[in-house]
């Protein structure tokens, strides 16, 4: 146990385009690294889905990967929708409160049930 609260030290924001079909929920198949934790690891405190194209119904998954192995964090459900000049992309978000811990070097990882175009973005710090 750390004798000491751990701190975020430097802001650490990634991006990743997902446009490529993956029904796995094991982390096999066609993945999009969307963050990678620095030497001593980082808090992840949000993560932003946000299609750009009309979707049809399927799910977004996000994985942590530690060196070979993928762990599904969280699934979010991307609704069928038809994107217009009134009617906005898809669009959501996950808020971990307090922030997820990754070790030093793993990934957020993403991938899409449908081959659409959503763009993930991540945000958190390294420590």
């Amino acid at each position: 146990m750390a004798t000491s609260p751990v701190y975020a030290a430097t802001p650490n924001m990634g991006q990743g385009a997902l446009t490529v079909a993956n029904t796995n929920r094991d982390g096999t198949g066609t993945v999009v690294t969307c963050f990678t934790a620095g030497a001593s690891g980082a808090l992840v405190q949000r993560i932003t889905a946000k299609a750009i194209v009309t979707t049809t119904a399927g799910l977004l998954r996000v994985y942590a990967k530690k060196s070979t192995t993928f762990t599904l964090i969280k699934e979010i459900e991307v609704p069928a929708n038809t994107v217009s000049a009134t009617n906005p992309s898809w669009s959501d978000q996950i808020v971990f409160d307090p922030p997820f811990v990754l070790a030093a070097n793993c990934l957020i990882v993403c991938s899409a049930e449908k081959g659409e175009a959503i763009n993930v973005t991540v945000e958190g710090a390294d420590v």
